[in-house]
Formats: structure tokens, sequence, C-alpha cells
């Protein structure tokens, strides 16, 4: 099973993936540089966090016209899973792979710290092996992740369940001080209506081992290899 990391100039989480996949996985990733043309056969598609292009404009604006981002919007309109975290969340936004826009946090102050997590909905490859509603400990290290839409677009995401993670407390509640940096009704991460991209904010490669502090964010990448491996299965 190929996970394919896209490395953009400036993307620093891209090791952190590379580490998530072979040591949490004990899988080969594949390391794709954004002028890549091609996917170079992965099967599961990583945007990693960081600062691509130095988030010049803004966050992702840049990147979103690489090479290699060609290739991502043609597999993810095959259905291919892609997930972005922190600057790929970002990134899909602006390529317009998902709704919304992630914008300067509430307060300006870049956060860095440990946020708890609502798993909202199961339905997609990178959150079947969660449990509905569990809570989830992942750190978080952004200065624009404040999740933004209009109103009529969080009313769709909510009705159609595509509402994915949710900043909540550690009794699994949302509330003002919960959320880290004022996005609209706690988002913390939405998919897409094929329901196979997905990005959010906090960082799950960060979090996949004790030793790290939590290990809750294994979760998202053995729920990729398990959802591959289903369609698979029902393929032969």
């Amino acid at each position: 099973m190929r996970f394919g990391i896209v490395r953009f100039p400036g993307s620093n989480c891209d090791f952190d993936c590379e580490r998530a996949v072979r040591s949490g996985l004990g899988e080969v990733p594949v390391i794709l540089w954004h002028k890549e043309e091609s996917l170079l056969g992965a099967d599961i598609v990583l945007l990693p966090g960081g600062f691509s292009y130095g988030d010049h404009l803004r966050a992702g604006a840049i990147a979103r016209f690489s090479p290699i981002m060609k290739a991502v919007r043609a597999f993810a309109a095959a259905g291919g899973p892609v997930l972005g975290i922190c600057n790929g969340f970002q990134i899909l936004c602006e390529a317009h792979l998902l709704p919304g826009a992630l914008i300067r946090n509430r307060g300006l102050r870049f956060r860095c710290h440990s946020v708890y997590l609502r798993v909202e909905s199961t339905v997609t490859p990178f959150t079947g092996e969660y449990g509905e509603r569990q809570i989830l400990c992942l750190p978080i290290a952004h200065g624009e992740g404040q999740y933004v839409a209009d109103a009529d677009t969080i009313d769709e995401l909510e009705r159609d369940s595509r509402v994915i993670f949710r900043y909540v407390d550690r009794a699994g509640e949302t509330t003002t001080d919960s959320n880290p940096n004022g996005s609209l009704r706690g988002i913390a991460g939405v998919c897409s209506a094929k329901r196979n991209v997905v990005g959010l904010m906090p960082h799950p490669e960060r979090a996949i081992s004790q030793l790290l502090g939590s290990a809750d964010g294994l979760g998202v990448f053995q729920s990729a290899v398990a959802a591959l491996a289903s369609l698979e299965g029902v393929a032969s």
C-alpha cells in the first residue's frame, strides 16, 4: 500500500507523516516533490503541514498551482483518498477540493498546544476505525486555522454530516474556550461531497505514540489502510 506524501517548498511535517506511515503502520511512503506531474502509483495521498511557499499571499494560495496538484485533483475526482493536514487542509480549500477557507486565528496569535476533538463522522477513509463521537487529543500548530464559510455552506456541511472533527473540551462539549482559533461552530475538519477528501487542522501524525503524549492520531492512518483494504477485497 503506497502512501504518497506531497512535499512543497516550506513543508515541515512531511517527515512526521513519513514517520507515522513507517513506524505506525509499517508501510512504505513515497515522497512526491511538488514539481512531479504524477502520483507515482500512490494509493493514498497526504498533504502535510508546514508553510508551503512561505505562506506568501496567504496559506496554501501558491501551492494550489503546483504541478503535482493537477494529479491530486484527478486522483480525488476518481474517488482516491486524500488527506490534508494543517497547511494541507489550507491547500485543499484553496484548490476548491474542500469548501470554505482558513483565516487568521481569533486573537491573531499562533496557537501551539494540544486540543480535544470529537469525531463527528466515521464515514470517511480516514475515520472508519474510530467510534462516532470519540474524543481525541491531538496537537495543533497554526496561525491561520479559523475555519469559515458562508452560512449556507456551513448548514450544508452539517446537514450532510460532512463536519468530520469538532473542537471540544475534555468532556466532549463544545465551548468557547475549547475552540482554539474561532472556527465557526468549532469545526476542526471537513470532507468533500464524495467523502474521500478530508482536511483537518490538528496534527494526527504527531500523535501516533504515547511517547509523543498521545496515540490518538494513529487511527487516522489505520483507517486509511482499512478503507483501502476493504475496497480491494470488494474488487477481488
